[in-house]
């Protein structure tokens, strides 16, 4: 889609709108933070200057408590000093006592009035009710300490529980001269003590009992009823994130139960002062917001408006219109550097208007017609082929061998001398031997394409074998022979591109001819028809590249481990790590179903590392099972990565693993494909402490140098020759002769393919180290490998107690 649609077209949003609409975004998003950052500071203070007048309160209320001990202790010391109550107390007249205690507590508004011996026992009380004089009684113990406390013949206060009624007692003593007992008088704590309490401080208080086994409940409270800090007055853990702010202040203890204060500010009130502020802020914010969409409405369309009308000078352009000239050239910003970009690339083209047709529609390097002007030649073709069962046409494709060689010996320019010189030897022969309207062109690169109108497969399949015969003779660069092939790829219509539209049909006929190319190029064959298994070949290989990529990311791998067991001794010492895939649909695929394609292309190294990994997060469970190590196979494309190493470390970091708990196997062939680069891998490998193995040993190129040179410790022989060994004595020289060889290098020796008792037998003979094959398991499971390796080692124990 072209830039003034993308700009213009009706339906969308424009670019004024969305720069603008992302403009507000961010600012809201930015205010909306500072918002929520002012509000949580405000509440923080709130709450912090509810802290400080709940300390204040505090204060207040122990002061009032001690003003209203000291006014209560002077109203019984006016009793305490009465000649006629001392006289009483001295005769131990009861009823003048008694009558005493009445009067004197009823002018004070005490509640109990009580006189108590020097011992603290109760000698008179009034009212003479059990529950007051058994309370006093319990109290007497308290009293004293009251006394101690206050210094012995000064009295003292204390608070406790009389029944179901929180009371406030004061003592002062009777003397006359000495100490003869003790006045004590007891006053309800009532209602307008915690209402005295929120006149002066300005905070709710709740008096509250606490017994074990009971729910607390309120005695006293200046809350109203209905107010939501009553039920936090009885859980006051539970008042943080509430409207209330707090604090619990202890006021008695006894066999009664525990009373204490809780002292409630609303923090409403606290936030009442900020919410001018809030208002304020809100109006900055929408002032703000209103002002910069303003200004962005205006600079987007400052941006915007020039940009559609480019994008239509564009459109001009693009339908050949070079004749108006662009706008906005007279800006001093990018809009004007682009606008004039536009006005010199109008003018230029207008200018050279043959030229960039020339370059639209030819190949410069060979003056032949190039992809564009070779598929619009193709679609002509078969629209003029009407109707289609009279007339045949065909595509002959080809790409030339070893060019890349060329380029990079000879250099860039004998290889542009060489497409010339294809070029010039294809262009006679397609005049001499093609049909009338033959078509030659260059597609890019060192391919070429030739159309065949009126051409079935058999003439397509002649040409061909012309320019093979034409390619025999070398072409001379600079003094330099250099021999001529081709790999070819035929396509004809409408046999392989039946369906579609002469423009739908072109690009099918173009893109089987190149499948039918690379196939021949594969299989190394000059020319190839276009067959259909091809192309699903072709299919199958994308689809199953795709699966795979999923099955990595969808968890779908799974590790595999075939154990090793040490020849003399049978000692489990190691396993081998191999991935299987559990295909959602197809269930468990086999390794040599996607294994080989892996190797060829490049995505062996995910599978690399993804057994490397699970192997990795496992080390500690292995180790567990008392494995020394496991091994992980690397492929060619493995060692030619410069990157492995590093990312080996990364995995070992990741799971906490150690390299020393690893063993790399790696196949002669592999390194045998590019000795210096695998070689720098391998050494590199073994520095990081990797254990390394020389995998499939006899197999493939083997050679003592490399043995000597490389920092290898293992040598595994390929379970061919192992698994020969019962055929015949070849096979076990060859076996004894590996197992001699690589103990004179220092190196162990793991022998693979044990799959008899038999051969397990003469390779302990033979002194092999390690062996691993179907005779002792079967690639496992990580959960039955652990339970293999479980009863392996029992069945070893309850063997050496046996020999014992």
């Amino acid at each position: 889609m072209s830039l003034a649609s993308d700009v213009l077209a009706p339906g969308r949003w424009r670019l004024s709108t969305r720069l603008v609409l992302l403009s507000l975004l961010l600012l809201l998003v930015v205010q909306l933070l500072s918002l929520a950052a002012v509000s949580l500071s405000i509440e923080r203070n709130a709450r912090q200057q509810l802290g400080e007048q709940l300390e204040v309160g505090t204060r207040i209320w122990l002061r009032l408590l001690d003003q209203r001990a000291t006014k209560l202790a002077q109203g019984a010391a006016v009793l305490a000093a009465d000649y006629g109550f001392r006289s009483a107390v001295g005769s131990d007249d009861r009823e003048t006592i008694a009558s005493a205690l009445e009067n004197h507590g009823a002018r004070i508004g005490a509640a109990v009035a009580a006189l108590l011996d020097t011992r603290f026992e109760l000698r008179a009380a009034h009212p003479a009710d059990a529950e007051r004089a058994g309370a006093l009684g319990l109290l007497a113990p308290r009293l004293s300490q009251a006394a101690s406390a206050a210094g012995g013949a000064g009295g003292g206060s204390l608070i406790a529980m009389v029944g179901s009624r929180p009371m406030q007692f004061v003592m002062v003593p009777l003397r006359s001269p000495l100490l003869v007992g003790w006045v004590v008088m007891g006053f309800d704590l009532d209602a307008a003590v915690v209402n005295d309490l929120q006149a002066v401080s300005g905070l709710q208080g709740s008096l509250v009992l606490s017994t074990p086994g009971s729910p607390p409940r309120i005695l006293q409270t200046s809350l109203p009823e209905g107010s939501p800090a009553r039920p936090l007055a009885l859980a006051p853990s539970a008042n943080e994130g509430h409207a209330w702010v707090q604090r619990r202040i202890p006021v008695s203890s006894g066999d009664g139960g525990a009373v204490t204060l809780q002292l409630a500010g609303p923090l409403e009130e606290a936030l009442e002062p900020y919410a001018g502020l809030r208002l304020v802020l809100l109006g900055l914010t929408a002032a703000g917001v209103l002002l910069f969409a303003v200004g962005n409405v205006w600079s987007a369309r400052r941006v915007t408006q020039p940009l559609s009308s480019l994008a239509e000078a564009s459109q001009r352009l693009g339908q050949g219109d070079y004749a108006s000239p662009v706008e906005h050239q007279s800006r001093g910003d990018e809009i004007g550097d682009l606008a004039r970009a536009f006005e010199h690339m109008r003018v230029n083209i207008a200018a050279n208007e043959r030229e960039i047709r020339q370059l639209a529609y030819w190949d410069r390097l060979t003056g032949l017609p190039n992809r564009v002007q070779f598929r619009d030649a193709v679609s002509d073709a078969i629209t003029r082929a009407s109707p289609p069962q009279a007339r045949t046409l065909a595509v002959l494709m080809l790409d030339l061998d070893r060019f890349k060689h060329v380029n990079d010996v000879l250099g860039y320019a004998s290889g542009d001398q060489l497409l010339r010189g294809v070029a010039a030897r294809l262009q006679p022969l397609v005049d001499e031997a093609g049909p009338a309207g033959a078509l030659l062109a260059r597609l890019g690169g060192d391919e070429f394409a030739l159309l065949l109108p009126g051409a079935d497969a058999e003439r397509a399949q002649a040409m061909a074998t012309f320019i093979a015969k034409a390619f025999e003779a070398p072409l001379s660069l600079d003094d330099q022979a250099v021999d001529l092939s081709a790999a070819m790829g035929i396509a004809c219509w409408p046999e392989h591109a039946p369906q579609g539209t002469p423009s739908e049909a072109a690009d099918m006929l173009l893109s089987r001819a190149e499948v039918a190319m690379y196939a021949a190029k594969r299989r190394i064959s000059g020319a190839l028809l276009f067959d259909s298994s091809l192309d699903s070949g072709s299919a199958q290989t994308l689809s199953l590249l795709g699966e795979l990529r999923r099955a990595v990311d969808e968890g779908q791998l799974r590790l595999f481990l075939q154990p090793k067991v040490a020849v003399r001794g049978r000692r489990l010492c190691g396993a081998e790590a191999l991935v299987r895939w559990q295909h959602p649909q197809r269930g468990l695929v086999p390794p040599m179903q996607f294994i080989p394609f892996a190797e060829q292309t490049g995505f062996v190294r995910q599978l690399t590392l993804w057994v490397f990994e699970d192997a990795a997060r496992r080390q500690a469970a292995v180790r567990a099972l008392g494995l020394q190590r496991v091994s992980v196979n690397l492929s060619t494309r493995d060692l030619m990565d410069q990157e492995l190493p590093e990312k080996l470390a990364l995995l070992l970091a990741r799971h906490g693993a150690s390299a020393d708990g690893f063993c790399l196997e790696i196949t002669e062939s592999a390194i045998m494909d590019d000795p210096a680069r695998a070689e720098a891998t391998i050494n590199r490998l073994a520095a990081a402490g990797f254990k390394l193995s020389i995998d499939d040993f006899g197999t493939g190129y083997s050679s003592l140098a490399y043995l000597k040179r490389l920092p290898v410790n293992e040598l595994k022989i390929d379970k061919s020759f192992v698994m020969g060994m019962t055929d015949g004595e070849g096979d076990a020289k060859i076996v004894r002769s590996t197992i001699d060889l690589a103990h004179n290098m220092g190196l162990s020796v793991v022998a693979e393919g044990v799959e008899n008792a038999d051969i397990l037998a003469r390779l302990d003979t033979m002194g092999c180290d390690e062996a691993q094959g179907y005779h002792l398991s079967r690639p496992l499971p990580w959960d039955a490998f652990a339970a293999w390796s479980a009863q392996w080692s029992a069945a070893l124990q309850n063997d050496e107690a046996r020999q014992a």
